[in-house]
């Protein structure tokens, strides 16, 4: 059953099984009452931050350029040697195609790209959500490889050149302890890969989404993708600060050391429930989004799911699951699926706490963001540029102001 289970069906299960899971403790707080009352964070230093547009009905060749040429101009790579191994973690959550996973025509042009600078070995993998693969100790079902098969992603990368591999296919004594940022909600750290370990530089290739848990699903929330199981079973069990939790789980060693570029191919936005099922956008003028910094991207990318977002026509919308102001119980009920879904066993899903519920009005309420600002040295100043040229002047204008820190 786990295989088939989507996320639309798992969100209405949820919705829908309180006599299942009768006598479960939720937090019935307002929307409101759940977000940031700490004051934001200080400025920060200077990020830069590119944009490239793609219009609507592009070929993949117009695609690839701009995925190039945004790219070279948020690095100059001159952090990759002939002979490095480059490994590229995307999104591969389910085996749905793109956007409701990475963009597999950026895809081949990232590993095209590092190519033909010298990259030695370019590797592409991540380990899937745990509705599609059940990883323990004693047993793994499911697969990312096979899911990476059936949305075209691997096919993509090895005719590229690239590598193919999947985190679980290690085994779970693969893994090792990293830990965040002193003081953060993971007092007992974090098991990445050893693969981190194993090669000199990582890109970070994300897509534009909406999430059900979280609120949005960009470059921050990836992280949970590189997790062993029993990090996500904390991540979830402990679900009043998931939105800490993923901020401070991209400042691991292997990550601050390591990751030169985060890279997005928005040119559709699953801009309503999310992450693998929900309403596909795809505006006019779509967007690359490219930063060195995964904070300053994703204050650009999660500006850009918002206006997706807002310009959804509300037929389009699931009612109540799409609503900015979320039920705290209808968080909490698909947290506890997904905690069920960990082997957390029955203690643990009646015994956890529930994530915040999700207000998404602008970038700065978000609780995710907020703490990333914190964890990485303040708000940054975007430094922004159109890689093409070819960009809206509304679009740029709503990029300004959007992430311009608030006085």
């Amino acid at each position: 059953m786990i295989h088939s289970l989507t996320r639309r069906r798992f969100g209405f299960l949820a919705a829908g099984s309180t006599a299942a899971v009768a006598g479960l403790t939720l937090p019935l707080v307002s929307a409101r009452s759940a977000q940031p009352t700490t004051p934001l964070a200080p400025a920060g230093g200077s990020a830069r931050a590119v944009l490239a547009g793609v219009e609507k009905g592009s070929s993949e060749e117009r695609v690839e350029d701009a995925v190039r040429r945004a790219a070279l101009e948020a690095t100059d790579f001159s952090w990759l040697s002939r002979g490095d191994r480059v490994l590229i973690k995307p999104v591969c959550n389910s085996g749905g195609s793109y956007p409701f996973t990475t963009d597999p025509v950026a895809l081949r042009a990232m590993i095209r790209l590092l190519k033909e600078r010298g990259a030695g070995k370019v590797i592409v993998a991540d380990m899937s959500g745990v509705q599609a693969v059940r990883f323990s100790k004693d047993r793994t079902r499911g697969s990312s490889r096979a899911l990476m098969m059936k949305n075209k992603m691997a096919q993509t990368v090895e005719a590229a050149g690239g590598e193919v591999q999947a985190f679980e296919e290690a085994g779970w004594d693969g893994f090792h302890n990293e830990s965040p940022v002193a003081g953060s909600a993971w007092p007992d750290g974090v098991m990445m890969p050893d693969i981190v370990n194993q090669v000199d530089h990582i890109i970070l290739m994300p897509r534009c989404a909406r999430h059900l848990l979280a609120g949005s699903t960009l470059g921050l929330k990836a992280a949970v993708g590189w997790w062993r199981h029993d990090s996500r079973l904390v991540y979830h069990h402990h679900g009043a600060t998931l939105p800490e939790k993923t901020a401070e789980a991209n400042s691991v060693p292997s990550l601050m050391e390591k990751q030169r570029l985060v890279l997005t191919s928005a040119t559709k936005v699953v801009s309503t429930f999310g992450p693998d099922n929900g309403y596909v956008r795809e505006p006019d003028v779509g967007l690359i989004i490219a930063s060195p910094s995964v904070v300053a991207h994703d204050m650009l990318s999660l500006t850009w799911l918002l206006e997706n977002l807002r310009l959804t026509p509300d037929s389009k919308k699931n009612g109540f699951m799409d609503d900015p102001h979320l039920s705290p119980f209808v968080v909490g009920m698909a947290n506890r699926v997904v905690v069920s879904f960990l082997d957390g066993g029955f203690g643990q899903v009646v015994g956890g706490d529930s994530p915040p519920s999700i207000r998404h009005e602008s970038i700065w309420d978000d609780r995710m963001l907020r703490r990333a600002f914190e964890v990485f040295g303040g708000v940054p100043s975007l430094e922004l540029s159109d890689a093409l040229g070819n960009l809206p002047a509304s679009v740029m204008q709503l990029m300004e102001q959007s992430t311009q820190r608030p006085s």
